[in-house]
């Protein structure tokens, strides 16, 4: 399956140039001029990295990253700007930048570097998942806190899953139904009440490090 770039760039010109080298290295593109629809689009398509503008209408483009950050939006990003001082990249990188290119660039570093960070952040090769000393292996479905192993079903790793992936949100019990349960139908809140319950206590037996919290009303985040 090809890899997609969003690529936000107020300049057309520039925009259609890095469309063209990008699928010509076999990426698929989607390119964009602001970012009115950005979000909307990292919703519904499988998005692999952003290359983004700093100097954009409306926002400035690691305002806007940093923002997609705290929605819990995680693909890679590489910032493409003509802010080249040393405090406009720290900027970048602290906004959730992966990489920081300043323009005038080269084509041919420009796609290394897309590369590079591609390899390092493609779902296919990063099998790990972390939050905290929390550690899934995804692809050997393994659970280890703290360097021990903790043996956990197939739900339950599911739902630890789906709660690091979305890390920086409240979830539902509908939203974790409908995720880890795949059904809404069937199944109650209580089940998922029950299946929190029962991971804690898996992770977290003596209830000193407090890694789920429960939001009266709402549902269950990372803490």
């Amino acid at each position: 399956m090809k890899q997609s770039i969003l690529i936000i760039e107020d300049e057309e010109d520039l925009l259609e140039l890095l469309e063209y080298h990008l699928q010509k290295e076999g990426y698929e593109t989607l390119g964009f001029l602001n970012t009115k629809n950005v979000e909307k689009c990292l919703n519904e398509e499988p998005i692999d990295l952003l290359i983004v503008d700093r100097n954009l209408p409306g926002i400035e483009g690691s305002e806007f990253v940093e923002s997609l950050r705290k929605k819990g939006f995680t693909q890679a990003v590489i910032f493409v700007t003509a802010k080249n001082s040393d405090t406009n990249v720290e900027e970048g990188f602290l906004r959730g930048g992966d990489d920081y290119v300043t323009k005038p660039y080269n084509m041919k570093e420009l796609l290394l570097r897309i590369k590079a960070v591609l390899a390092r952040t493609s779902p296919q090769n990063n099998a790990l998942l972390s939050y905290r000393d929390l550690v899934l292996d995804l692809n050997a479905h393994t659970l280890h806190v703290d360097t021990k192993a903790v043996e956990l079903t197939k739900l339950e790793f599911d739902l630890l899953r789906t709660l690091i992936e979305n890390k920086s949100s409240v979830l539902s019990r509908e939203f974790l139904l409908e995720h880890v349960w795949k059904n809404d139908d069937f199944f109650q809140d209580k089940t998922v009440n029950v299946a929190i319950n029962r991971l804690k206590q898996k992770i977290d037996p003596t209830k000193e490090k407090e890694y789920i919290k429960s939001i009266w009303g709402v549902g269950y985040s990372l803490c």
